[in-house]
Order: structure tokens, then sequence, then C-alpha cells
């Protein structure tokens, strides 16, 4: 049995404008006290705050940085961060508790790195490997947030073309383990090892592969995307049809995630891959009204995601009973190949 949700209204992603944190200075108004008038000042014909927000955006450079949920769940969240040549180290130095981070953390979640951990160093290779080096408050975590921490790092590096597996130093010295629960890294961990990872229903653990999925998770009224990786059986003929199968699944029942994929929702051929466009033909099932032939826009950017994570696939085009006129939740005709957004979670899909 799985948690499922039906969508009434179109649900948007997480946007930083949004989810910024709002929080008042000072504590309650004394008795009688008038607010001061607000006096709009301007230069040049622009208002100073319109040109301070201008020059803040101007010298601000989107990054994806990988966060706890209120969940437990490691989450991709876009954040806008001061530009700098130092963008590795920096993405790290954001992933600290009580660190940089905590004036724009998103509402429901938090840094991964224990307090007052210092980022001393990264130095990548010429082979890819991003060696992070950390000061020993790094080992002040929980044995239970070993994984998670380690997942956070290596997704949030891997952000970087340039990177491809994560090293780890302490005070300068290599670590074949982490500390805490001796997690392996030996030469390096990658997003091959997986993030919130799920062992599904398969038991041949040799004989297995693993699917990285995308289900929806919500914060009061907000929604948000969460990449689980999930054992499933080894299938190197069809893992796209593989992905389907476990998105039509549905989350753990475990996890609090959701979806609005239909149970009985299926492919009617096999999925043809050309030219980075794999081409899925489903049933109505799949279609959150069929009068109006929509689609759920979580069901259609779930399976974006997921499929986008395979090797060679970059966009997605949907048929439906073997035609492509689609439209989105807002009546639109989708056209194209959808292709995946640059980041996740920004509500710019």
């Amino acid at each position: 049995m799985y948690k499922r949700f039906k969508i009434g209204a179109p649900l948007l992603l997480l946007s930083v404008s949004i989810l910024m944190a709002g929080c008042g200075m000072g504590g309650n108004k004394a008795e009688n006290e008038v607010d001061p008038p607000k006096v709009n000042y301007v230069k040049d014909g622009k208002s100073l705050d319109a040109q301070a927000t201008a020059k803040a955006n101007k010298n601000a450079v989107k990054r994806q940085l990988f966060l706890l949920d209120s969940n437990g769940l490691v989450v991709p969240q876009m954040l806008n961060l001061p530009k700098t040549g130092t963008a590795a180290k920096q993405v790290l130095e954001y992933l600290v508790k009580d660190g940089p981070v905590s004036n724009i953390l998103p509402n429901g979640f938090q840094a991964v790195l224990p307090p007052d951990t210092q980022v001393l160093d990264v130095a990548v290779s010429k082979d890819g490997t991003a060696t992070a080096n950390f000061s020993k408050e790094f080992m002040d975590y929980r044995g239970q947030d070993e994984q998670k921490l380690l997942q956070a790092i290596t997704f949030t590096l891997t952000q970087f073309d340039n990177i491809k597996n994560v090293k780890i130093q302490i005070d300068g010295k290599d670590q074949k383990v982490m500390p805490v629960n001796h997690t392996p890294i030996n030469d390096g961990v990658s997003r091959a090892d997986g993030i919130n990872i799920e062992n599904g229903n398969v038991v041949d653990m040799t004989g297995s592969d693993t699917a990285t999925l995308y289900f929806v998770a919500q914060n009061d009224s907000q929604t948000y995307y969460v990449p689980v990786t999930r054992r499933v059986a080894k299938n190197d003929s069809d893992k796209i049809s593989a992905a389907i199968s476990e998105l039509v699944q549905g989350p753990g029942e475990q996890s609090r995630l959701l979806t609005g994929m239909r149970n009985d929702v299926k492919l009617l051929d096999p999925p043809v891959l050309k030219n980075g466009v794999a081409t899925l033909n489903f049933n109505k099932a799949i279609l959150e009204n069929k009068s109006e032939h929509t689609i759920d826009d979580t069901v259609l950017q779930s399976i974006v995601l997921s499929l986008t994570e395979l090797s060679g696939v970059k966009k997605v085009a949907i048929q439906v009973d073997g035609k492509a006129k689609l439209k989105n939740e807002e009546g639109k005709s989708i056209t194209a190949p959808v292709s995946r957004p640059e980041m996740v979670n920004t509500g710019e899909f």
C-alpha cells in the first residue's frame, strides 16, 4: 500500500522567493508605539530598494544545495549564493549548520554538516575527483546521519561538470571510511552510489540494479521533488520500462512521499530511445483529465526527472494511445519533448 495524492489544482515547485525565511527582528511592539512613516528613496528615477535588489541579484549565482527536509530526506534546493572564485568550497560551507546558509534556508529544511565545521580546502584532480578537507568538527555528527551527510556532500559537489567523485579528508588526512559508522569511501563516492536509498522488493542484491526515482513531498502548501535510489531487478535491455514500473509502484509507505500516478498506468509499447529522446506510449490512465487530454504536472515532472537520470536520456516525449496531443494542467499543449531542468526545485520547470 502506498501513499498517493490527487492534485485538484496546479501545485508549484518550491521557489526560493517563497521560501526565504521572513522572521521579523526584535520582540513584541511596545504599547502605543507608532509605526514610522514609510519613505521610498529614489535615485536616477529608480527606487533604491529596487537598485539594491538588482545589485544583489547581479552579484549572485544559482547553486544546488542538498539539504535535509523535515522527513530527514536529502533534497536538492536551488539557492542564490554570492559569486566567488572558490565555488566548490563555498557550496560546502553553505552545508554547515548555523553557517552562512542560516538566513536563506527554505522553510522546513536544515543543513547537514555539524556546527563550526570548517571547509579547509576542496582540491579537484584532472580525473574529476574532488577531495574535501574538513576540520575535526566534521566528526561531530550522529551515526544515523552518516550516509545522509555523505550523500549531501557528494551530490552538492557533483553538480559541477568537472567533479565526478568525492573523497574526504579531516585535517588533511585521507579517510577511507567515514569517521563514525565507517561507511566506505575508498577511492571516492559518486552519484552512482545513490541517494535516499531504498532496497525495494529485490531479494537478490547481486543480481539487481538501481534506479533513481523522483517522488513528491509537501511542506504545508508547498511541493517539491525528492530523489530516491531504489534497488530494482536487473533489466539491461529496458531500464526505461523498469523505471516507469517503479514510478507506478509508487513511494515506499514509510517514506512519507507522494505520487499523482495511478496504479493502472501502463506502457502500451516498449519505449523508444532515439537521439537522446525517450518516447513513451501510455494508456489513458496516465491522464489527469481524459476528456481534456491533460496530464498532471507532477506526474510529467516525476517521469522526466527520473528518466533523465538514465544514461542517454536527455528528453522525454509522451504519447497516449499512440497520439502526442497532450496538455499540461494549465491547458497548454505539450508540443515538444520535455527536457530536464538545469536544477531541481526551482519553480522553473
